[in-house]
């Protein structure tokens, strides 16, 4: 029985046991004062009547006219003269009234009042002896009357202390039931404060609660901070903010070959000259400084981009990788601008200040050819002159023809038609035993075309528009499928349709039309898109959330300083990018960072997935680092 049942059946209890006994002893009180006044009453009627019938004749007559007058009033129940030998000289009874008095109240309550007595003289002479009893329906209607009054008291006293005892329970409720969700989120490993009540005794509580709240929550970020340092040690250069290039090296090979990934896009080698004589004639602080705001410029070209990679891949040596995009010729041509812009600071000293060499690439092309191709570029650019650029020839791709009038209708009419399929990759637990199953979308733009992948043409869709049909079709496949099988499913859900609410409700409306499935369904969003748009994402995950499915985040890591926004989201799991995992087994620094993130993870109650395994020797390396699964091509 829960604590609120509890108070009110003690309330109840208590104001039942305060009625009863008040109006037990109001009865009794009542009852008694009844019986005493009709005790008086017999006794002056018998008096009155003595007195009278002592001062007239005693013929058979006149004392019954005597009794008649006093009788006839309805108020007595008998009234009788018995001489002194006994015998009954007159005498008038009156049978039983009618009355509206219950008959188990009467039972319940008896009324027996004394008779009254009187003697009648007869000159010096005894004559009898009068006898008075009252008629006790009066008296049971007083009481009855008295009864009913104290329960109609009692009624509406009970019901207005009701109203009270409802607001002062829900003045206790309120807290109690914050205290309750704060407990709650303590175990969802979520930090929750709540403001104290009013209330003394809860205020104590809710105070420690807090306060050991705010020390997990400081512990969280103080391990995040040291994560997060960690994670730029390792993977950044420390002077432009730049990755390293061990880090660009993984996250290169990432983008070329996961399937997800887009179908290409462009690659560009940057080089500073003449660094070293910078160095002879300013102190390395001046240097730096510069290098830091190159830094700066080329991180921001194409910021749009949510995949783009920028590096210092040594001294003078920069690269930016900027996916789904054609023109490189563009972006190196607005980039050699910007760099030159920097000349002024260099006093005079530098006047050819960099080359940039920019190619196209496409998924599947191996990354030392790419870099062997962006070096030769650079070399011609630094035939062409001062500041130069040159952009590679790009080579067309056959997997997606744009050529032609109709090619966007195509991809509407391929996802009206509903041309989708789901191909499922095993995710495997630390113990082996399968975790879920991830489904990956598969479209056929051509009628009885090749089956693209997703990097093939999610590109091209947002473009278009068409990512919230496209979304809503992979999810109505996805319940077909766990319809007809057992076991849990992954389905990726873009970032566009995450943010875009009309689409996020029609989502939410077909999931709640099979609630027995979304405890089976896991739901993917982008690093990328949920910290671009995170009160969206919030909202994102109380409603689907309160539909039961379980809510993750894909190609995690590279937003890793913003970790703690997680914290009271309720996420169930983190699918780590593949760049992270890949030679993993190799490199004892990244290790110590993913072990540390698996910790981290774990202490607000949230499980960690490996995307993009390779090889037996990464998969048991992850699990010894503290993942919960892998997946990838490695994971059978």
């Amino acid at each position: 029985m829960s604590l609120f049942r509890q108070l009110w059946l003690a309330v109840i209890l208590v104001t039942l046991t305060s009625f009863i006994g008040s109006f037990a002893v109001s009865m009794h009180s009542t009852r008694s004062y009844l019986e005493q006044q009709l005790h008086r009453k017999n006794i002056d009627s018998a008096n009155f009547l003595a007195l009278t019938i002592s001062q007239l004749s005693k013929d058979p007559v006149t004392i019954a006219l005597q009794i008649a007058a006093l009788f006839d009033s309805g108020q007595y129940e008998s009234i009788s003269i018995t001489s002194p030998d006994g015998k009954v000289i007159a005498e008038r009874m009156q049978d039983r009234i009618d009355t509206t008095i219950p008959e188990w109240f009467i039972d319940f309550f008896p009324i027996s009042a004394e008779a009254g007595r009187a003697q009648i003289s007869d000159s010096w002479m005894q004559f009898g002896v009068i006898k008075v009893v009252s008629h006790t329906h009066l008296a049971y209607q007083a009481l009855w009357e008295q009864t009913e009054n104290l329960i109609l008291w009692f009624l509406v006293t009970g019901t207005f202390g009701g109203l009270i005892g409802v607001l002062i329970l829900y003045r206790i409720k309120r807290p109690l039931a914050a205290m309750v969700d704060q407990a709650d989120a303590i175990t969802e490993r979520r930090f929750l404060t709540i403001s104290e009540p009013r209330v003394p005794e809860l205020r104590s509580i809710a105070r420690a609660t807090n306060d050991l709240v705010r020390r997990l929550h400081n512990r969280f970020f103080e391990e995040t901070s040291r994560l997060e340092a960690l994670h730029k040690q390792l993977n950044y250069n420390a002077v432009t903010g730049l990755a390293n290039r061990k880090y660009f090296m993984s996250r290169a090979n990432t983008l070329l070959h996961e399937e997800d990934a887009a179908l290409g896009g462009v690659l560009l080698i940057i080089r500073l000259n003449d660094l070293a004589k910078l160095n002879r004639k300013f102190d390395r602080t001046v240097t730096n400084n510069l290098l830091g705001q190159v830094g700066t410029l080329i991180d921001k070209i194409a910021s749009e981009a949510p995949d783009r990679l920028s590096a210092r891949l040594n001294g003078s040596d920069f690269a930016l990788i900027i996916p789904d995009m054609n023109d490189a010729g563009h972006f190196a041509k607005q980039l050699t601008m910007e760099l030159t812009a920097l000349l002024p600071q260099t006093d005079g000293e530098i006047t050819d200040f960099c080359h940039i060499g920019a190619i196209h690439y496409q998924r599947g092309d191996k990354l030392d050819t790419l870099l062997a191709n962006a070096d030769a570029a650079l070399a011609t650019a630094s035939k062409l002159g001062t500041n130069a650029w040159h952009a590679a020839a790009m080579q067309s791709d056959s997997r997606i023809d744009t050529s032609g009038r109709g090619w966007g209708q195509n991809f509407t009419d391929a996802i009206s038609e509903n041309r989708l399929k789901l191909v499922l990759f095993p995710v495997v637990g630390a113990t082996g035993t399968p975790l879920h199953q991830e489904a990956v979308i598969r479209l056929q733009v051509q009628r009885d075309g090749d089956w693209l992948a997703a990097g093939d043409f999610m590109a091209t869709t947002t473009r278009l528009n068409l990512t919230g049909s496209l979304d809503l079709g992979v999810f109505r496949l996805a319940i077909e499928m766990m319809h007809s099988q057992s076991g849990e499913l992954a389905v990726n859900l873009s970032a566009e349709t995450m943010a875009d609410q009309d689409y996020r409700e029609k989502l939410a409306q077909l999931l709640r039309q099979h609630p027995d499935l979304c405890r089976r369904l896991w739901i993917e969003v982008p690093e990328y898109g949920a910290f671009n748009k995170f009160e969206t994402f919030r909202d994102f995950c109380h409603t689907f959330k309160e539909l039961g499915c379980r809510l993750g985040l894909e190609h995690f890591g590279h937003h890793f300083g913003e970790i703690q926004k997680l914290t009271d989201l309720g996420l169930d799991y983190l699918k780590v990018d593949a760049s992270f995992v890949y030679g993993i087994d190799q490199k004892k620094g990244q290790q110590k960072f993913l072990k540390g993130l698996c910790g981290l993870a774990h202490s607000v109650g949230i499980i960690v997935i490996a995307i993009g395994v390779q090889t037996e020797t990464e998969q048991k390396t992850l699990i010894r680092l503290g993942f919960d699964g892998v997946t990838g091509p490695g994971v059978k």
